[in-house]
């Protein structure tokens, strides 16, 4: 049986005509498309502004230098490669209640043999990277609460760390599974100073190699680009690239009409939508801040509802270069189109 589920709040569920719904955390169907076609095949993930229906699950700044010496953090050894696929429907509904026989995959054009296949929830490790430039000063109260609606799709198996950011980012707390000590650091912010987001970005994968999870995500609150930062687009664009993490981003814009500050600030949507587009995650552009809770909930939701699909390459040659994967799904009986949002590809190991 495959499941339509809808984002809850406070948990609540109730039983529709044989499908069970969770009390939607989602947002009006009128918001702006804001997935492009970045890094994604024919099953890219659609539109985040059409109404996400979540699932019931069936069964349950450190110098440049190093960005140029470090290791690719990656999940691949010499045999594995884990790929995490969320599959919707065309009104942006999450599936969940496919097979591994829904799943074909390809690298570098060549099918693999799924080896492993998992949709259970997993625990994750989760990086928080908060938004407290001076331009926050009016949106913190909602953002504090999205953090807080994020928080309570959480596991005990889960664990967290924030980054703060503005004229320079801060680990204000490391890893840990006590969601409230995160969210008292946050009730004490005040927001101040410039948006140093692509230096956050690199502390936050500079923390998450500490992680004890193998499942990963970065969840992105901010309402602007760039305009405070050592790193450069390109090399932040680069090491999200390689490290297994998804990244998922909240961006809190102001209307199109009245975005009239900088050039760094006006390409803030673009910029969120690459960087989580190409890990696989999502990128929600916000106009009303009043919508940030159910937003964060839905996202917490997605990653609860996510396949996991492991393969061994055929291509065993360690040569430390970036291999392409698409994920095609066979289409069940008596559902809609369906879609694939996943990680387009990963770096091999190198001798």
């Amino acid at each position: 049986m495959i499941y339509l589920k809808r984002a809850y709040e406070k948990r609540g569920t109730r039983k529709v005509t044989g499908i069970r719904i969770h009390r939607a955390a989602c947002f009006a169907a009128a918001m702006l498309g804001c997935f492009g076609a970045f890094g994604y095949s024919a099953d890219a993930v659609s539109s985040a502004n059409e109404p996400k229906v979540s699932i019931t699950p069936r069964t349950r700044p450190p110098a440049r230098e190093e960005l140029q010496t470090r290791s690719p953090n990656i999940r691949v050894d010499t045999t594995l490669v884990l790929i995490n696929v969320t599959v919707t429907t065309p009104l942006n509904q999450v599936v969940t209640g496919l097979d591994k026989d829904h799943f074909r995959l390809f690298e570098d054009k060549i099918e693999q043999t799924v080896l492993q296949f998992s949709s259970e929830d997993s625990a994750l490790s989760v990086g928080l990277v908060f938004d407290v430039s001076g331009s926050m000063g009016a949106k913190l109260q909602k953002a504090r609460q999205a953090a807080a609606q994020f928080f309570k799709t959480a596991n005990p198996e889960d664990e967290f760390f924030l980054i703060q950011f503005s004229d320079r980012p801060q680990l204000a707390n490391a890893f840990t599974s006590a969601t409230e000590e995160i969210q008292n650091r946050l009730a004490f912010t005040n927001a101040k100073g410039r948006t140093a987001l692509l230096d956050a970005l690199y502390l936050a994968m500079d923390h998450m190699k500490k992680a004890r999870n193998p499942r990963k995500a970065i969840l992105v609150l901010s309402d602007g680009g760039d305009n405070s930062s050592r790193y450069t687009q390109s090399e932040i664009k680069n090491l999200v690239r390689e490290a297994d993490v998804q990244v998922y981003a909240i961006g809190i814009f102001e209307p199109v009409a009245h975005r009239g500050r900088t050039a760094e600030e006006l390409a803030g949507p673009g910029l969120l939508q690459e960087l989580a587009e190409q890990t696989g995650g999502r990128h929600f552009p916000v106009e009303n801040v009043n919508e940030l809770p159910d937003v964060a909930a839905k996202i917490g939701i997605e990653l609860r509802n996510q396949y996991v699909l492991g393969y061994t390459p055929t291509n065993q040659v360690k040569d430390g270069k970036y291999r392409r994967v698409r994920v095609q799904l066979v289409q069940p009986r008596g559902l809609p189109p369906l879609r694939a949002a996943y990680r387009t590809g990963y770096y091999a190991p190198s001798h």
